[in-house]
Order: C-alpha cells, then sequence, then structure tokens
C-alpha cells in the first residue's frame, strides 16, 4: 500500500478474540503498525514507546493498533506483560500483512528470509493512509516520539 490508499476494512481478529474492522475507527486516526515478533525485545520496545505516548496520541487523535504474524495467545502474552492497551492482531495467516505490503524478503543476520517488515502507517478518519514510515526510519526505543514529532510538525 501507498500514501493515498484505502486500509482493507477486515484488519483481522486482536489478542482477545475481538475482530478488528477500520470502519470501527471511522472519524478517529489510527496508527497501524507491524512488527515481526512478539516478546522480542525489539518489538516489546516498540509496543512500549507507543503505550507510554498512548495519551499524547489519542490527544491528537490517534488509535493504537499493532499486528503481526503470531498468534493469538503470544499477542495476548505480550500484552498482558507490557500493560498494552490497544489491539494487536494475529494475523497468522499473514493476509493482512500482505494486503499492507510490509510482508516480504529481509535480511536478519545475513540471512535472506521472508517475513513482516516493521512498518507503521498513520491512517486518517476515512481510512486513507497519509503517512508511512519504513522499516529503516523506525527506531524502536522511541518510535511514538518519532510519530509525534512527525504529527506535530
Amino acid at each position: 500500500m501507498e500514501i493515498g490508499d484505502k486500509i482493507p476494512e477486515i484488519l483481522g481478529t486482536d489478542q482477545d478474540g475481538r475482530q478488528i474492522k477500520s470502519s470501527d475507527y471511522r472519524g478517529r486516526k489510527i496508527v497501524l503498525y507491524s512488527y515481526p515478533k512478539a516478546n522480542t525485545s525489539g518489538c516489546t520496545a516498540e509496543a512500549c514507546s507507543l503505550q507510554a505516548h498512548k495519551a499524547e496520541l489519542a490527544a491528537a487523535g490517534y488509535e493504537i493498533i499493532g499486528v503481526s504474524k503470531d498468534k493469538p495467545a503470544s499477542q495476548k502474552k505480550m500484552a498482558d506483560a507490557n500493560g498494552l492497551e490497544f489491539p494487536l492482531i494475529a494475523d497468522v495467516d499473514t493476509t493482512l500483512l500482505q494486503q499492507l505490503g510490509c510482508w516480504g524478503e529481509k535480511v536478519a543476520c545475513g540471512h535472506r528470509t521472508i517475513g513482516t517488515l516493521r512498518t507503521t502507517y498513520l491512517v486518517n478518519e476515512e481510512g486513507v493512509i497519509e503517512k508511512i514510515f519504513t522499516p529503516k526510519e523506525i527506531k524502536t526505543k522511541i518510535h511514538a516520539e518519532q510519530i509525534l514529532d512527525y504529527i506535530n510538525k
């Protein structure tokens, strides 16, 4: 997906078994972020950064939604262990990740693999992508600050 594209209607099922749809968020903005693997250091740091700044993001009109290939139980473990108060979509079959364009080839430890490309989409009130943070731009420990800097510029 690119800037100007509308995100899919069906986003998936979260850690609590709730189906999440983009229409559930109509009239609100979304920080939709993909991460490679729940309960790993970088992905946990990114989620905790977003949780720590959840009130500031909400004040700017944004809701947070995370998505990874992990099973619901892994997503729930990460949410519970870190006090995450936002949906973590368990996209086990990678449908949403592929639709978003953040599932593909990457190099990890010198090996080429297929997996989730850490990406963040800022979505407007109509479900249209307005900004994309690419994997090379994202600094997991301060990602919420990166988003807020962009929003507030």
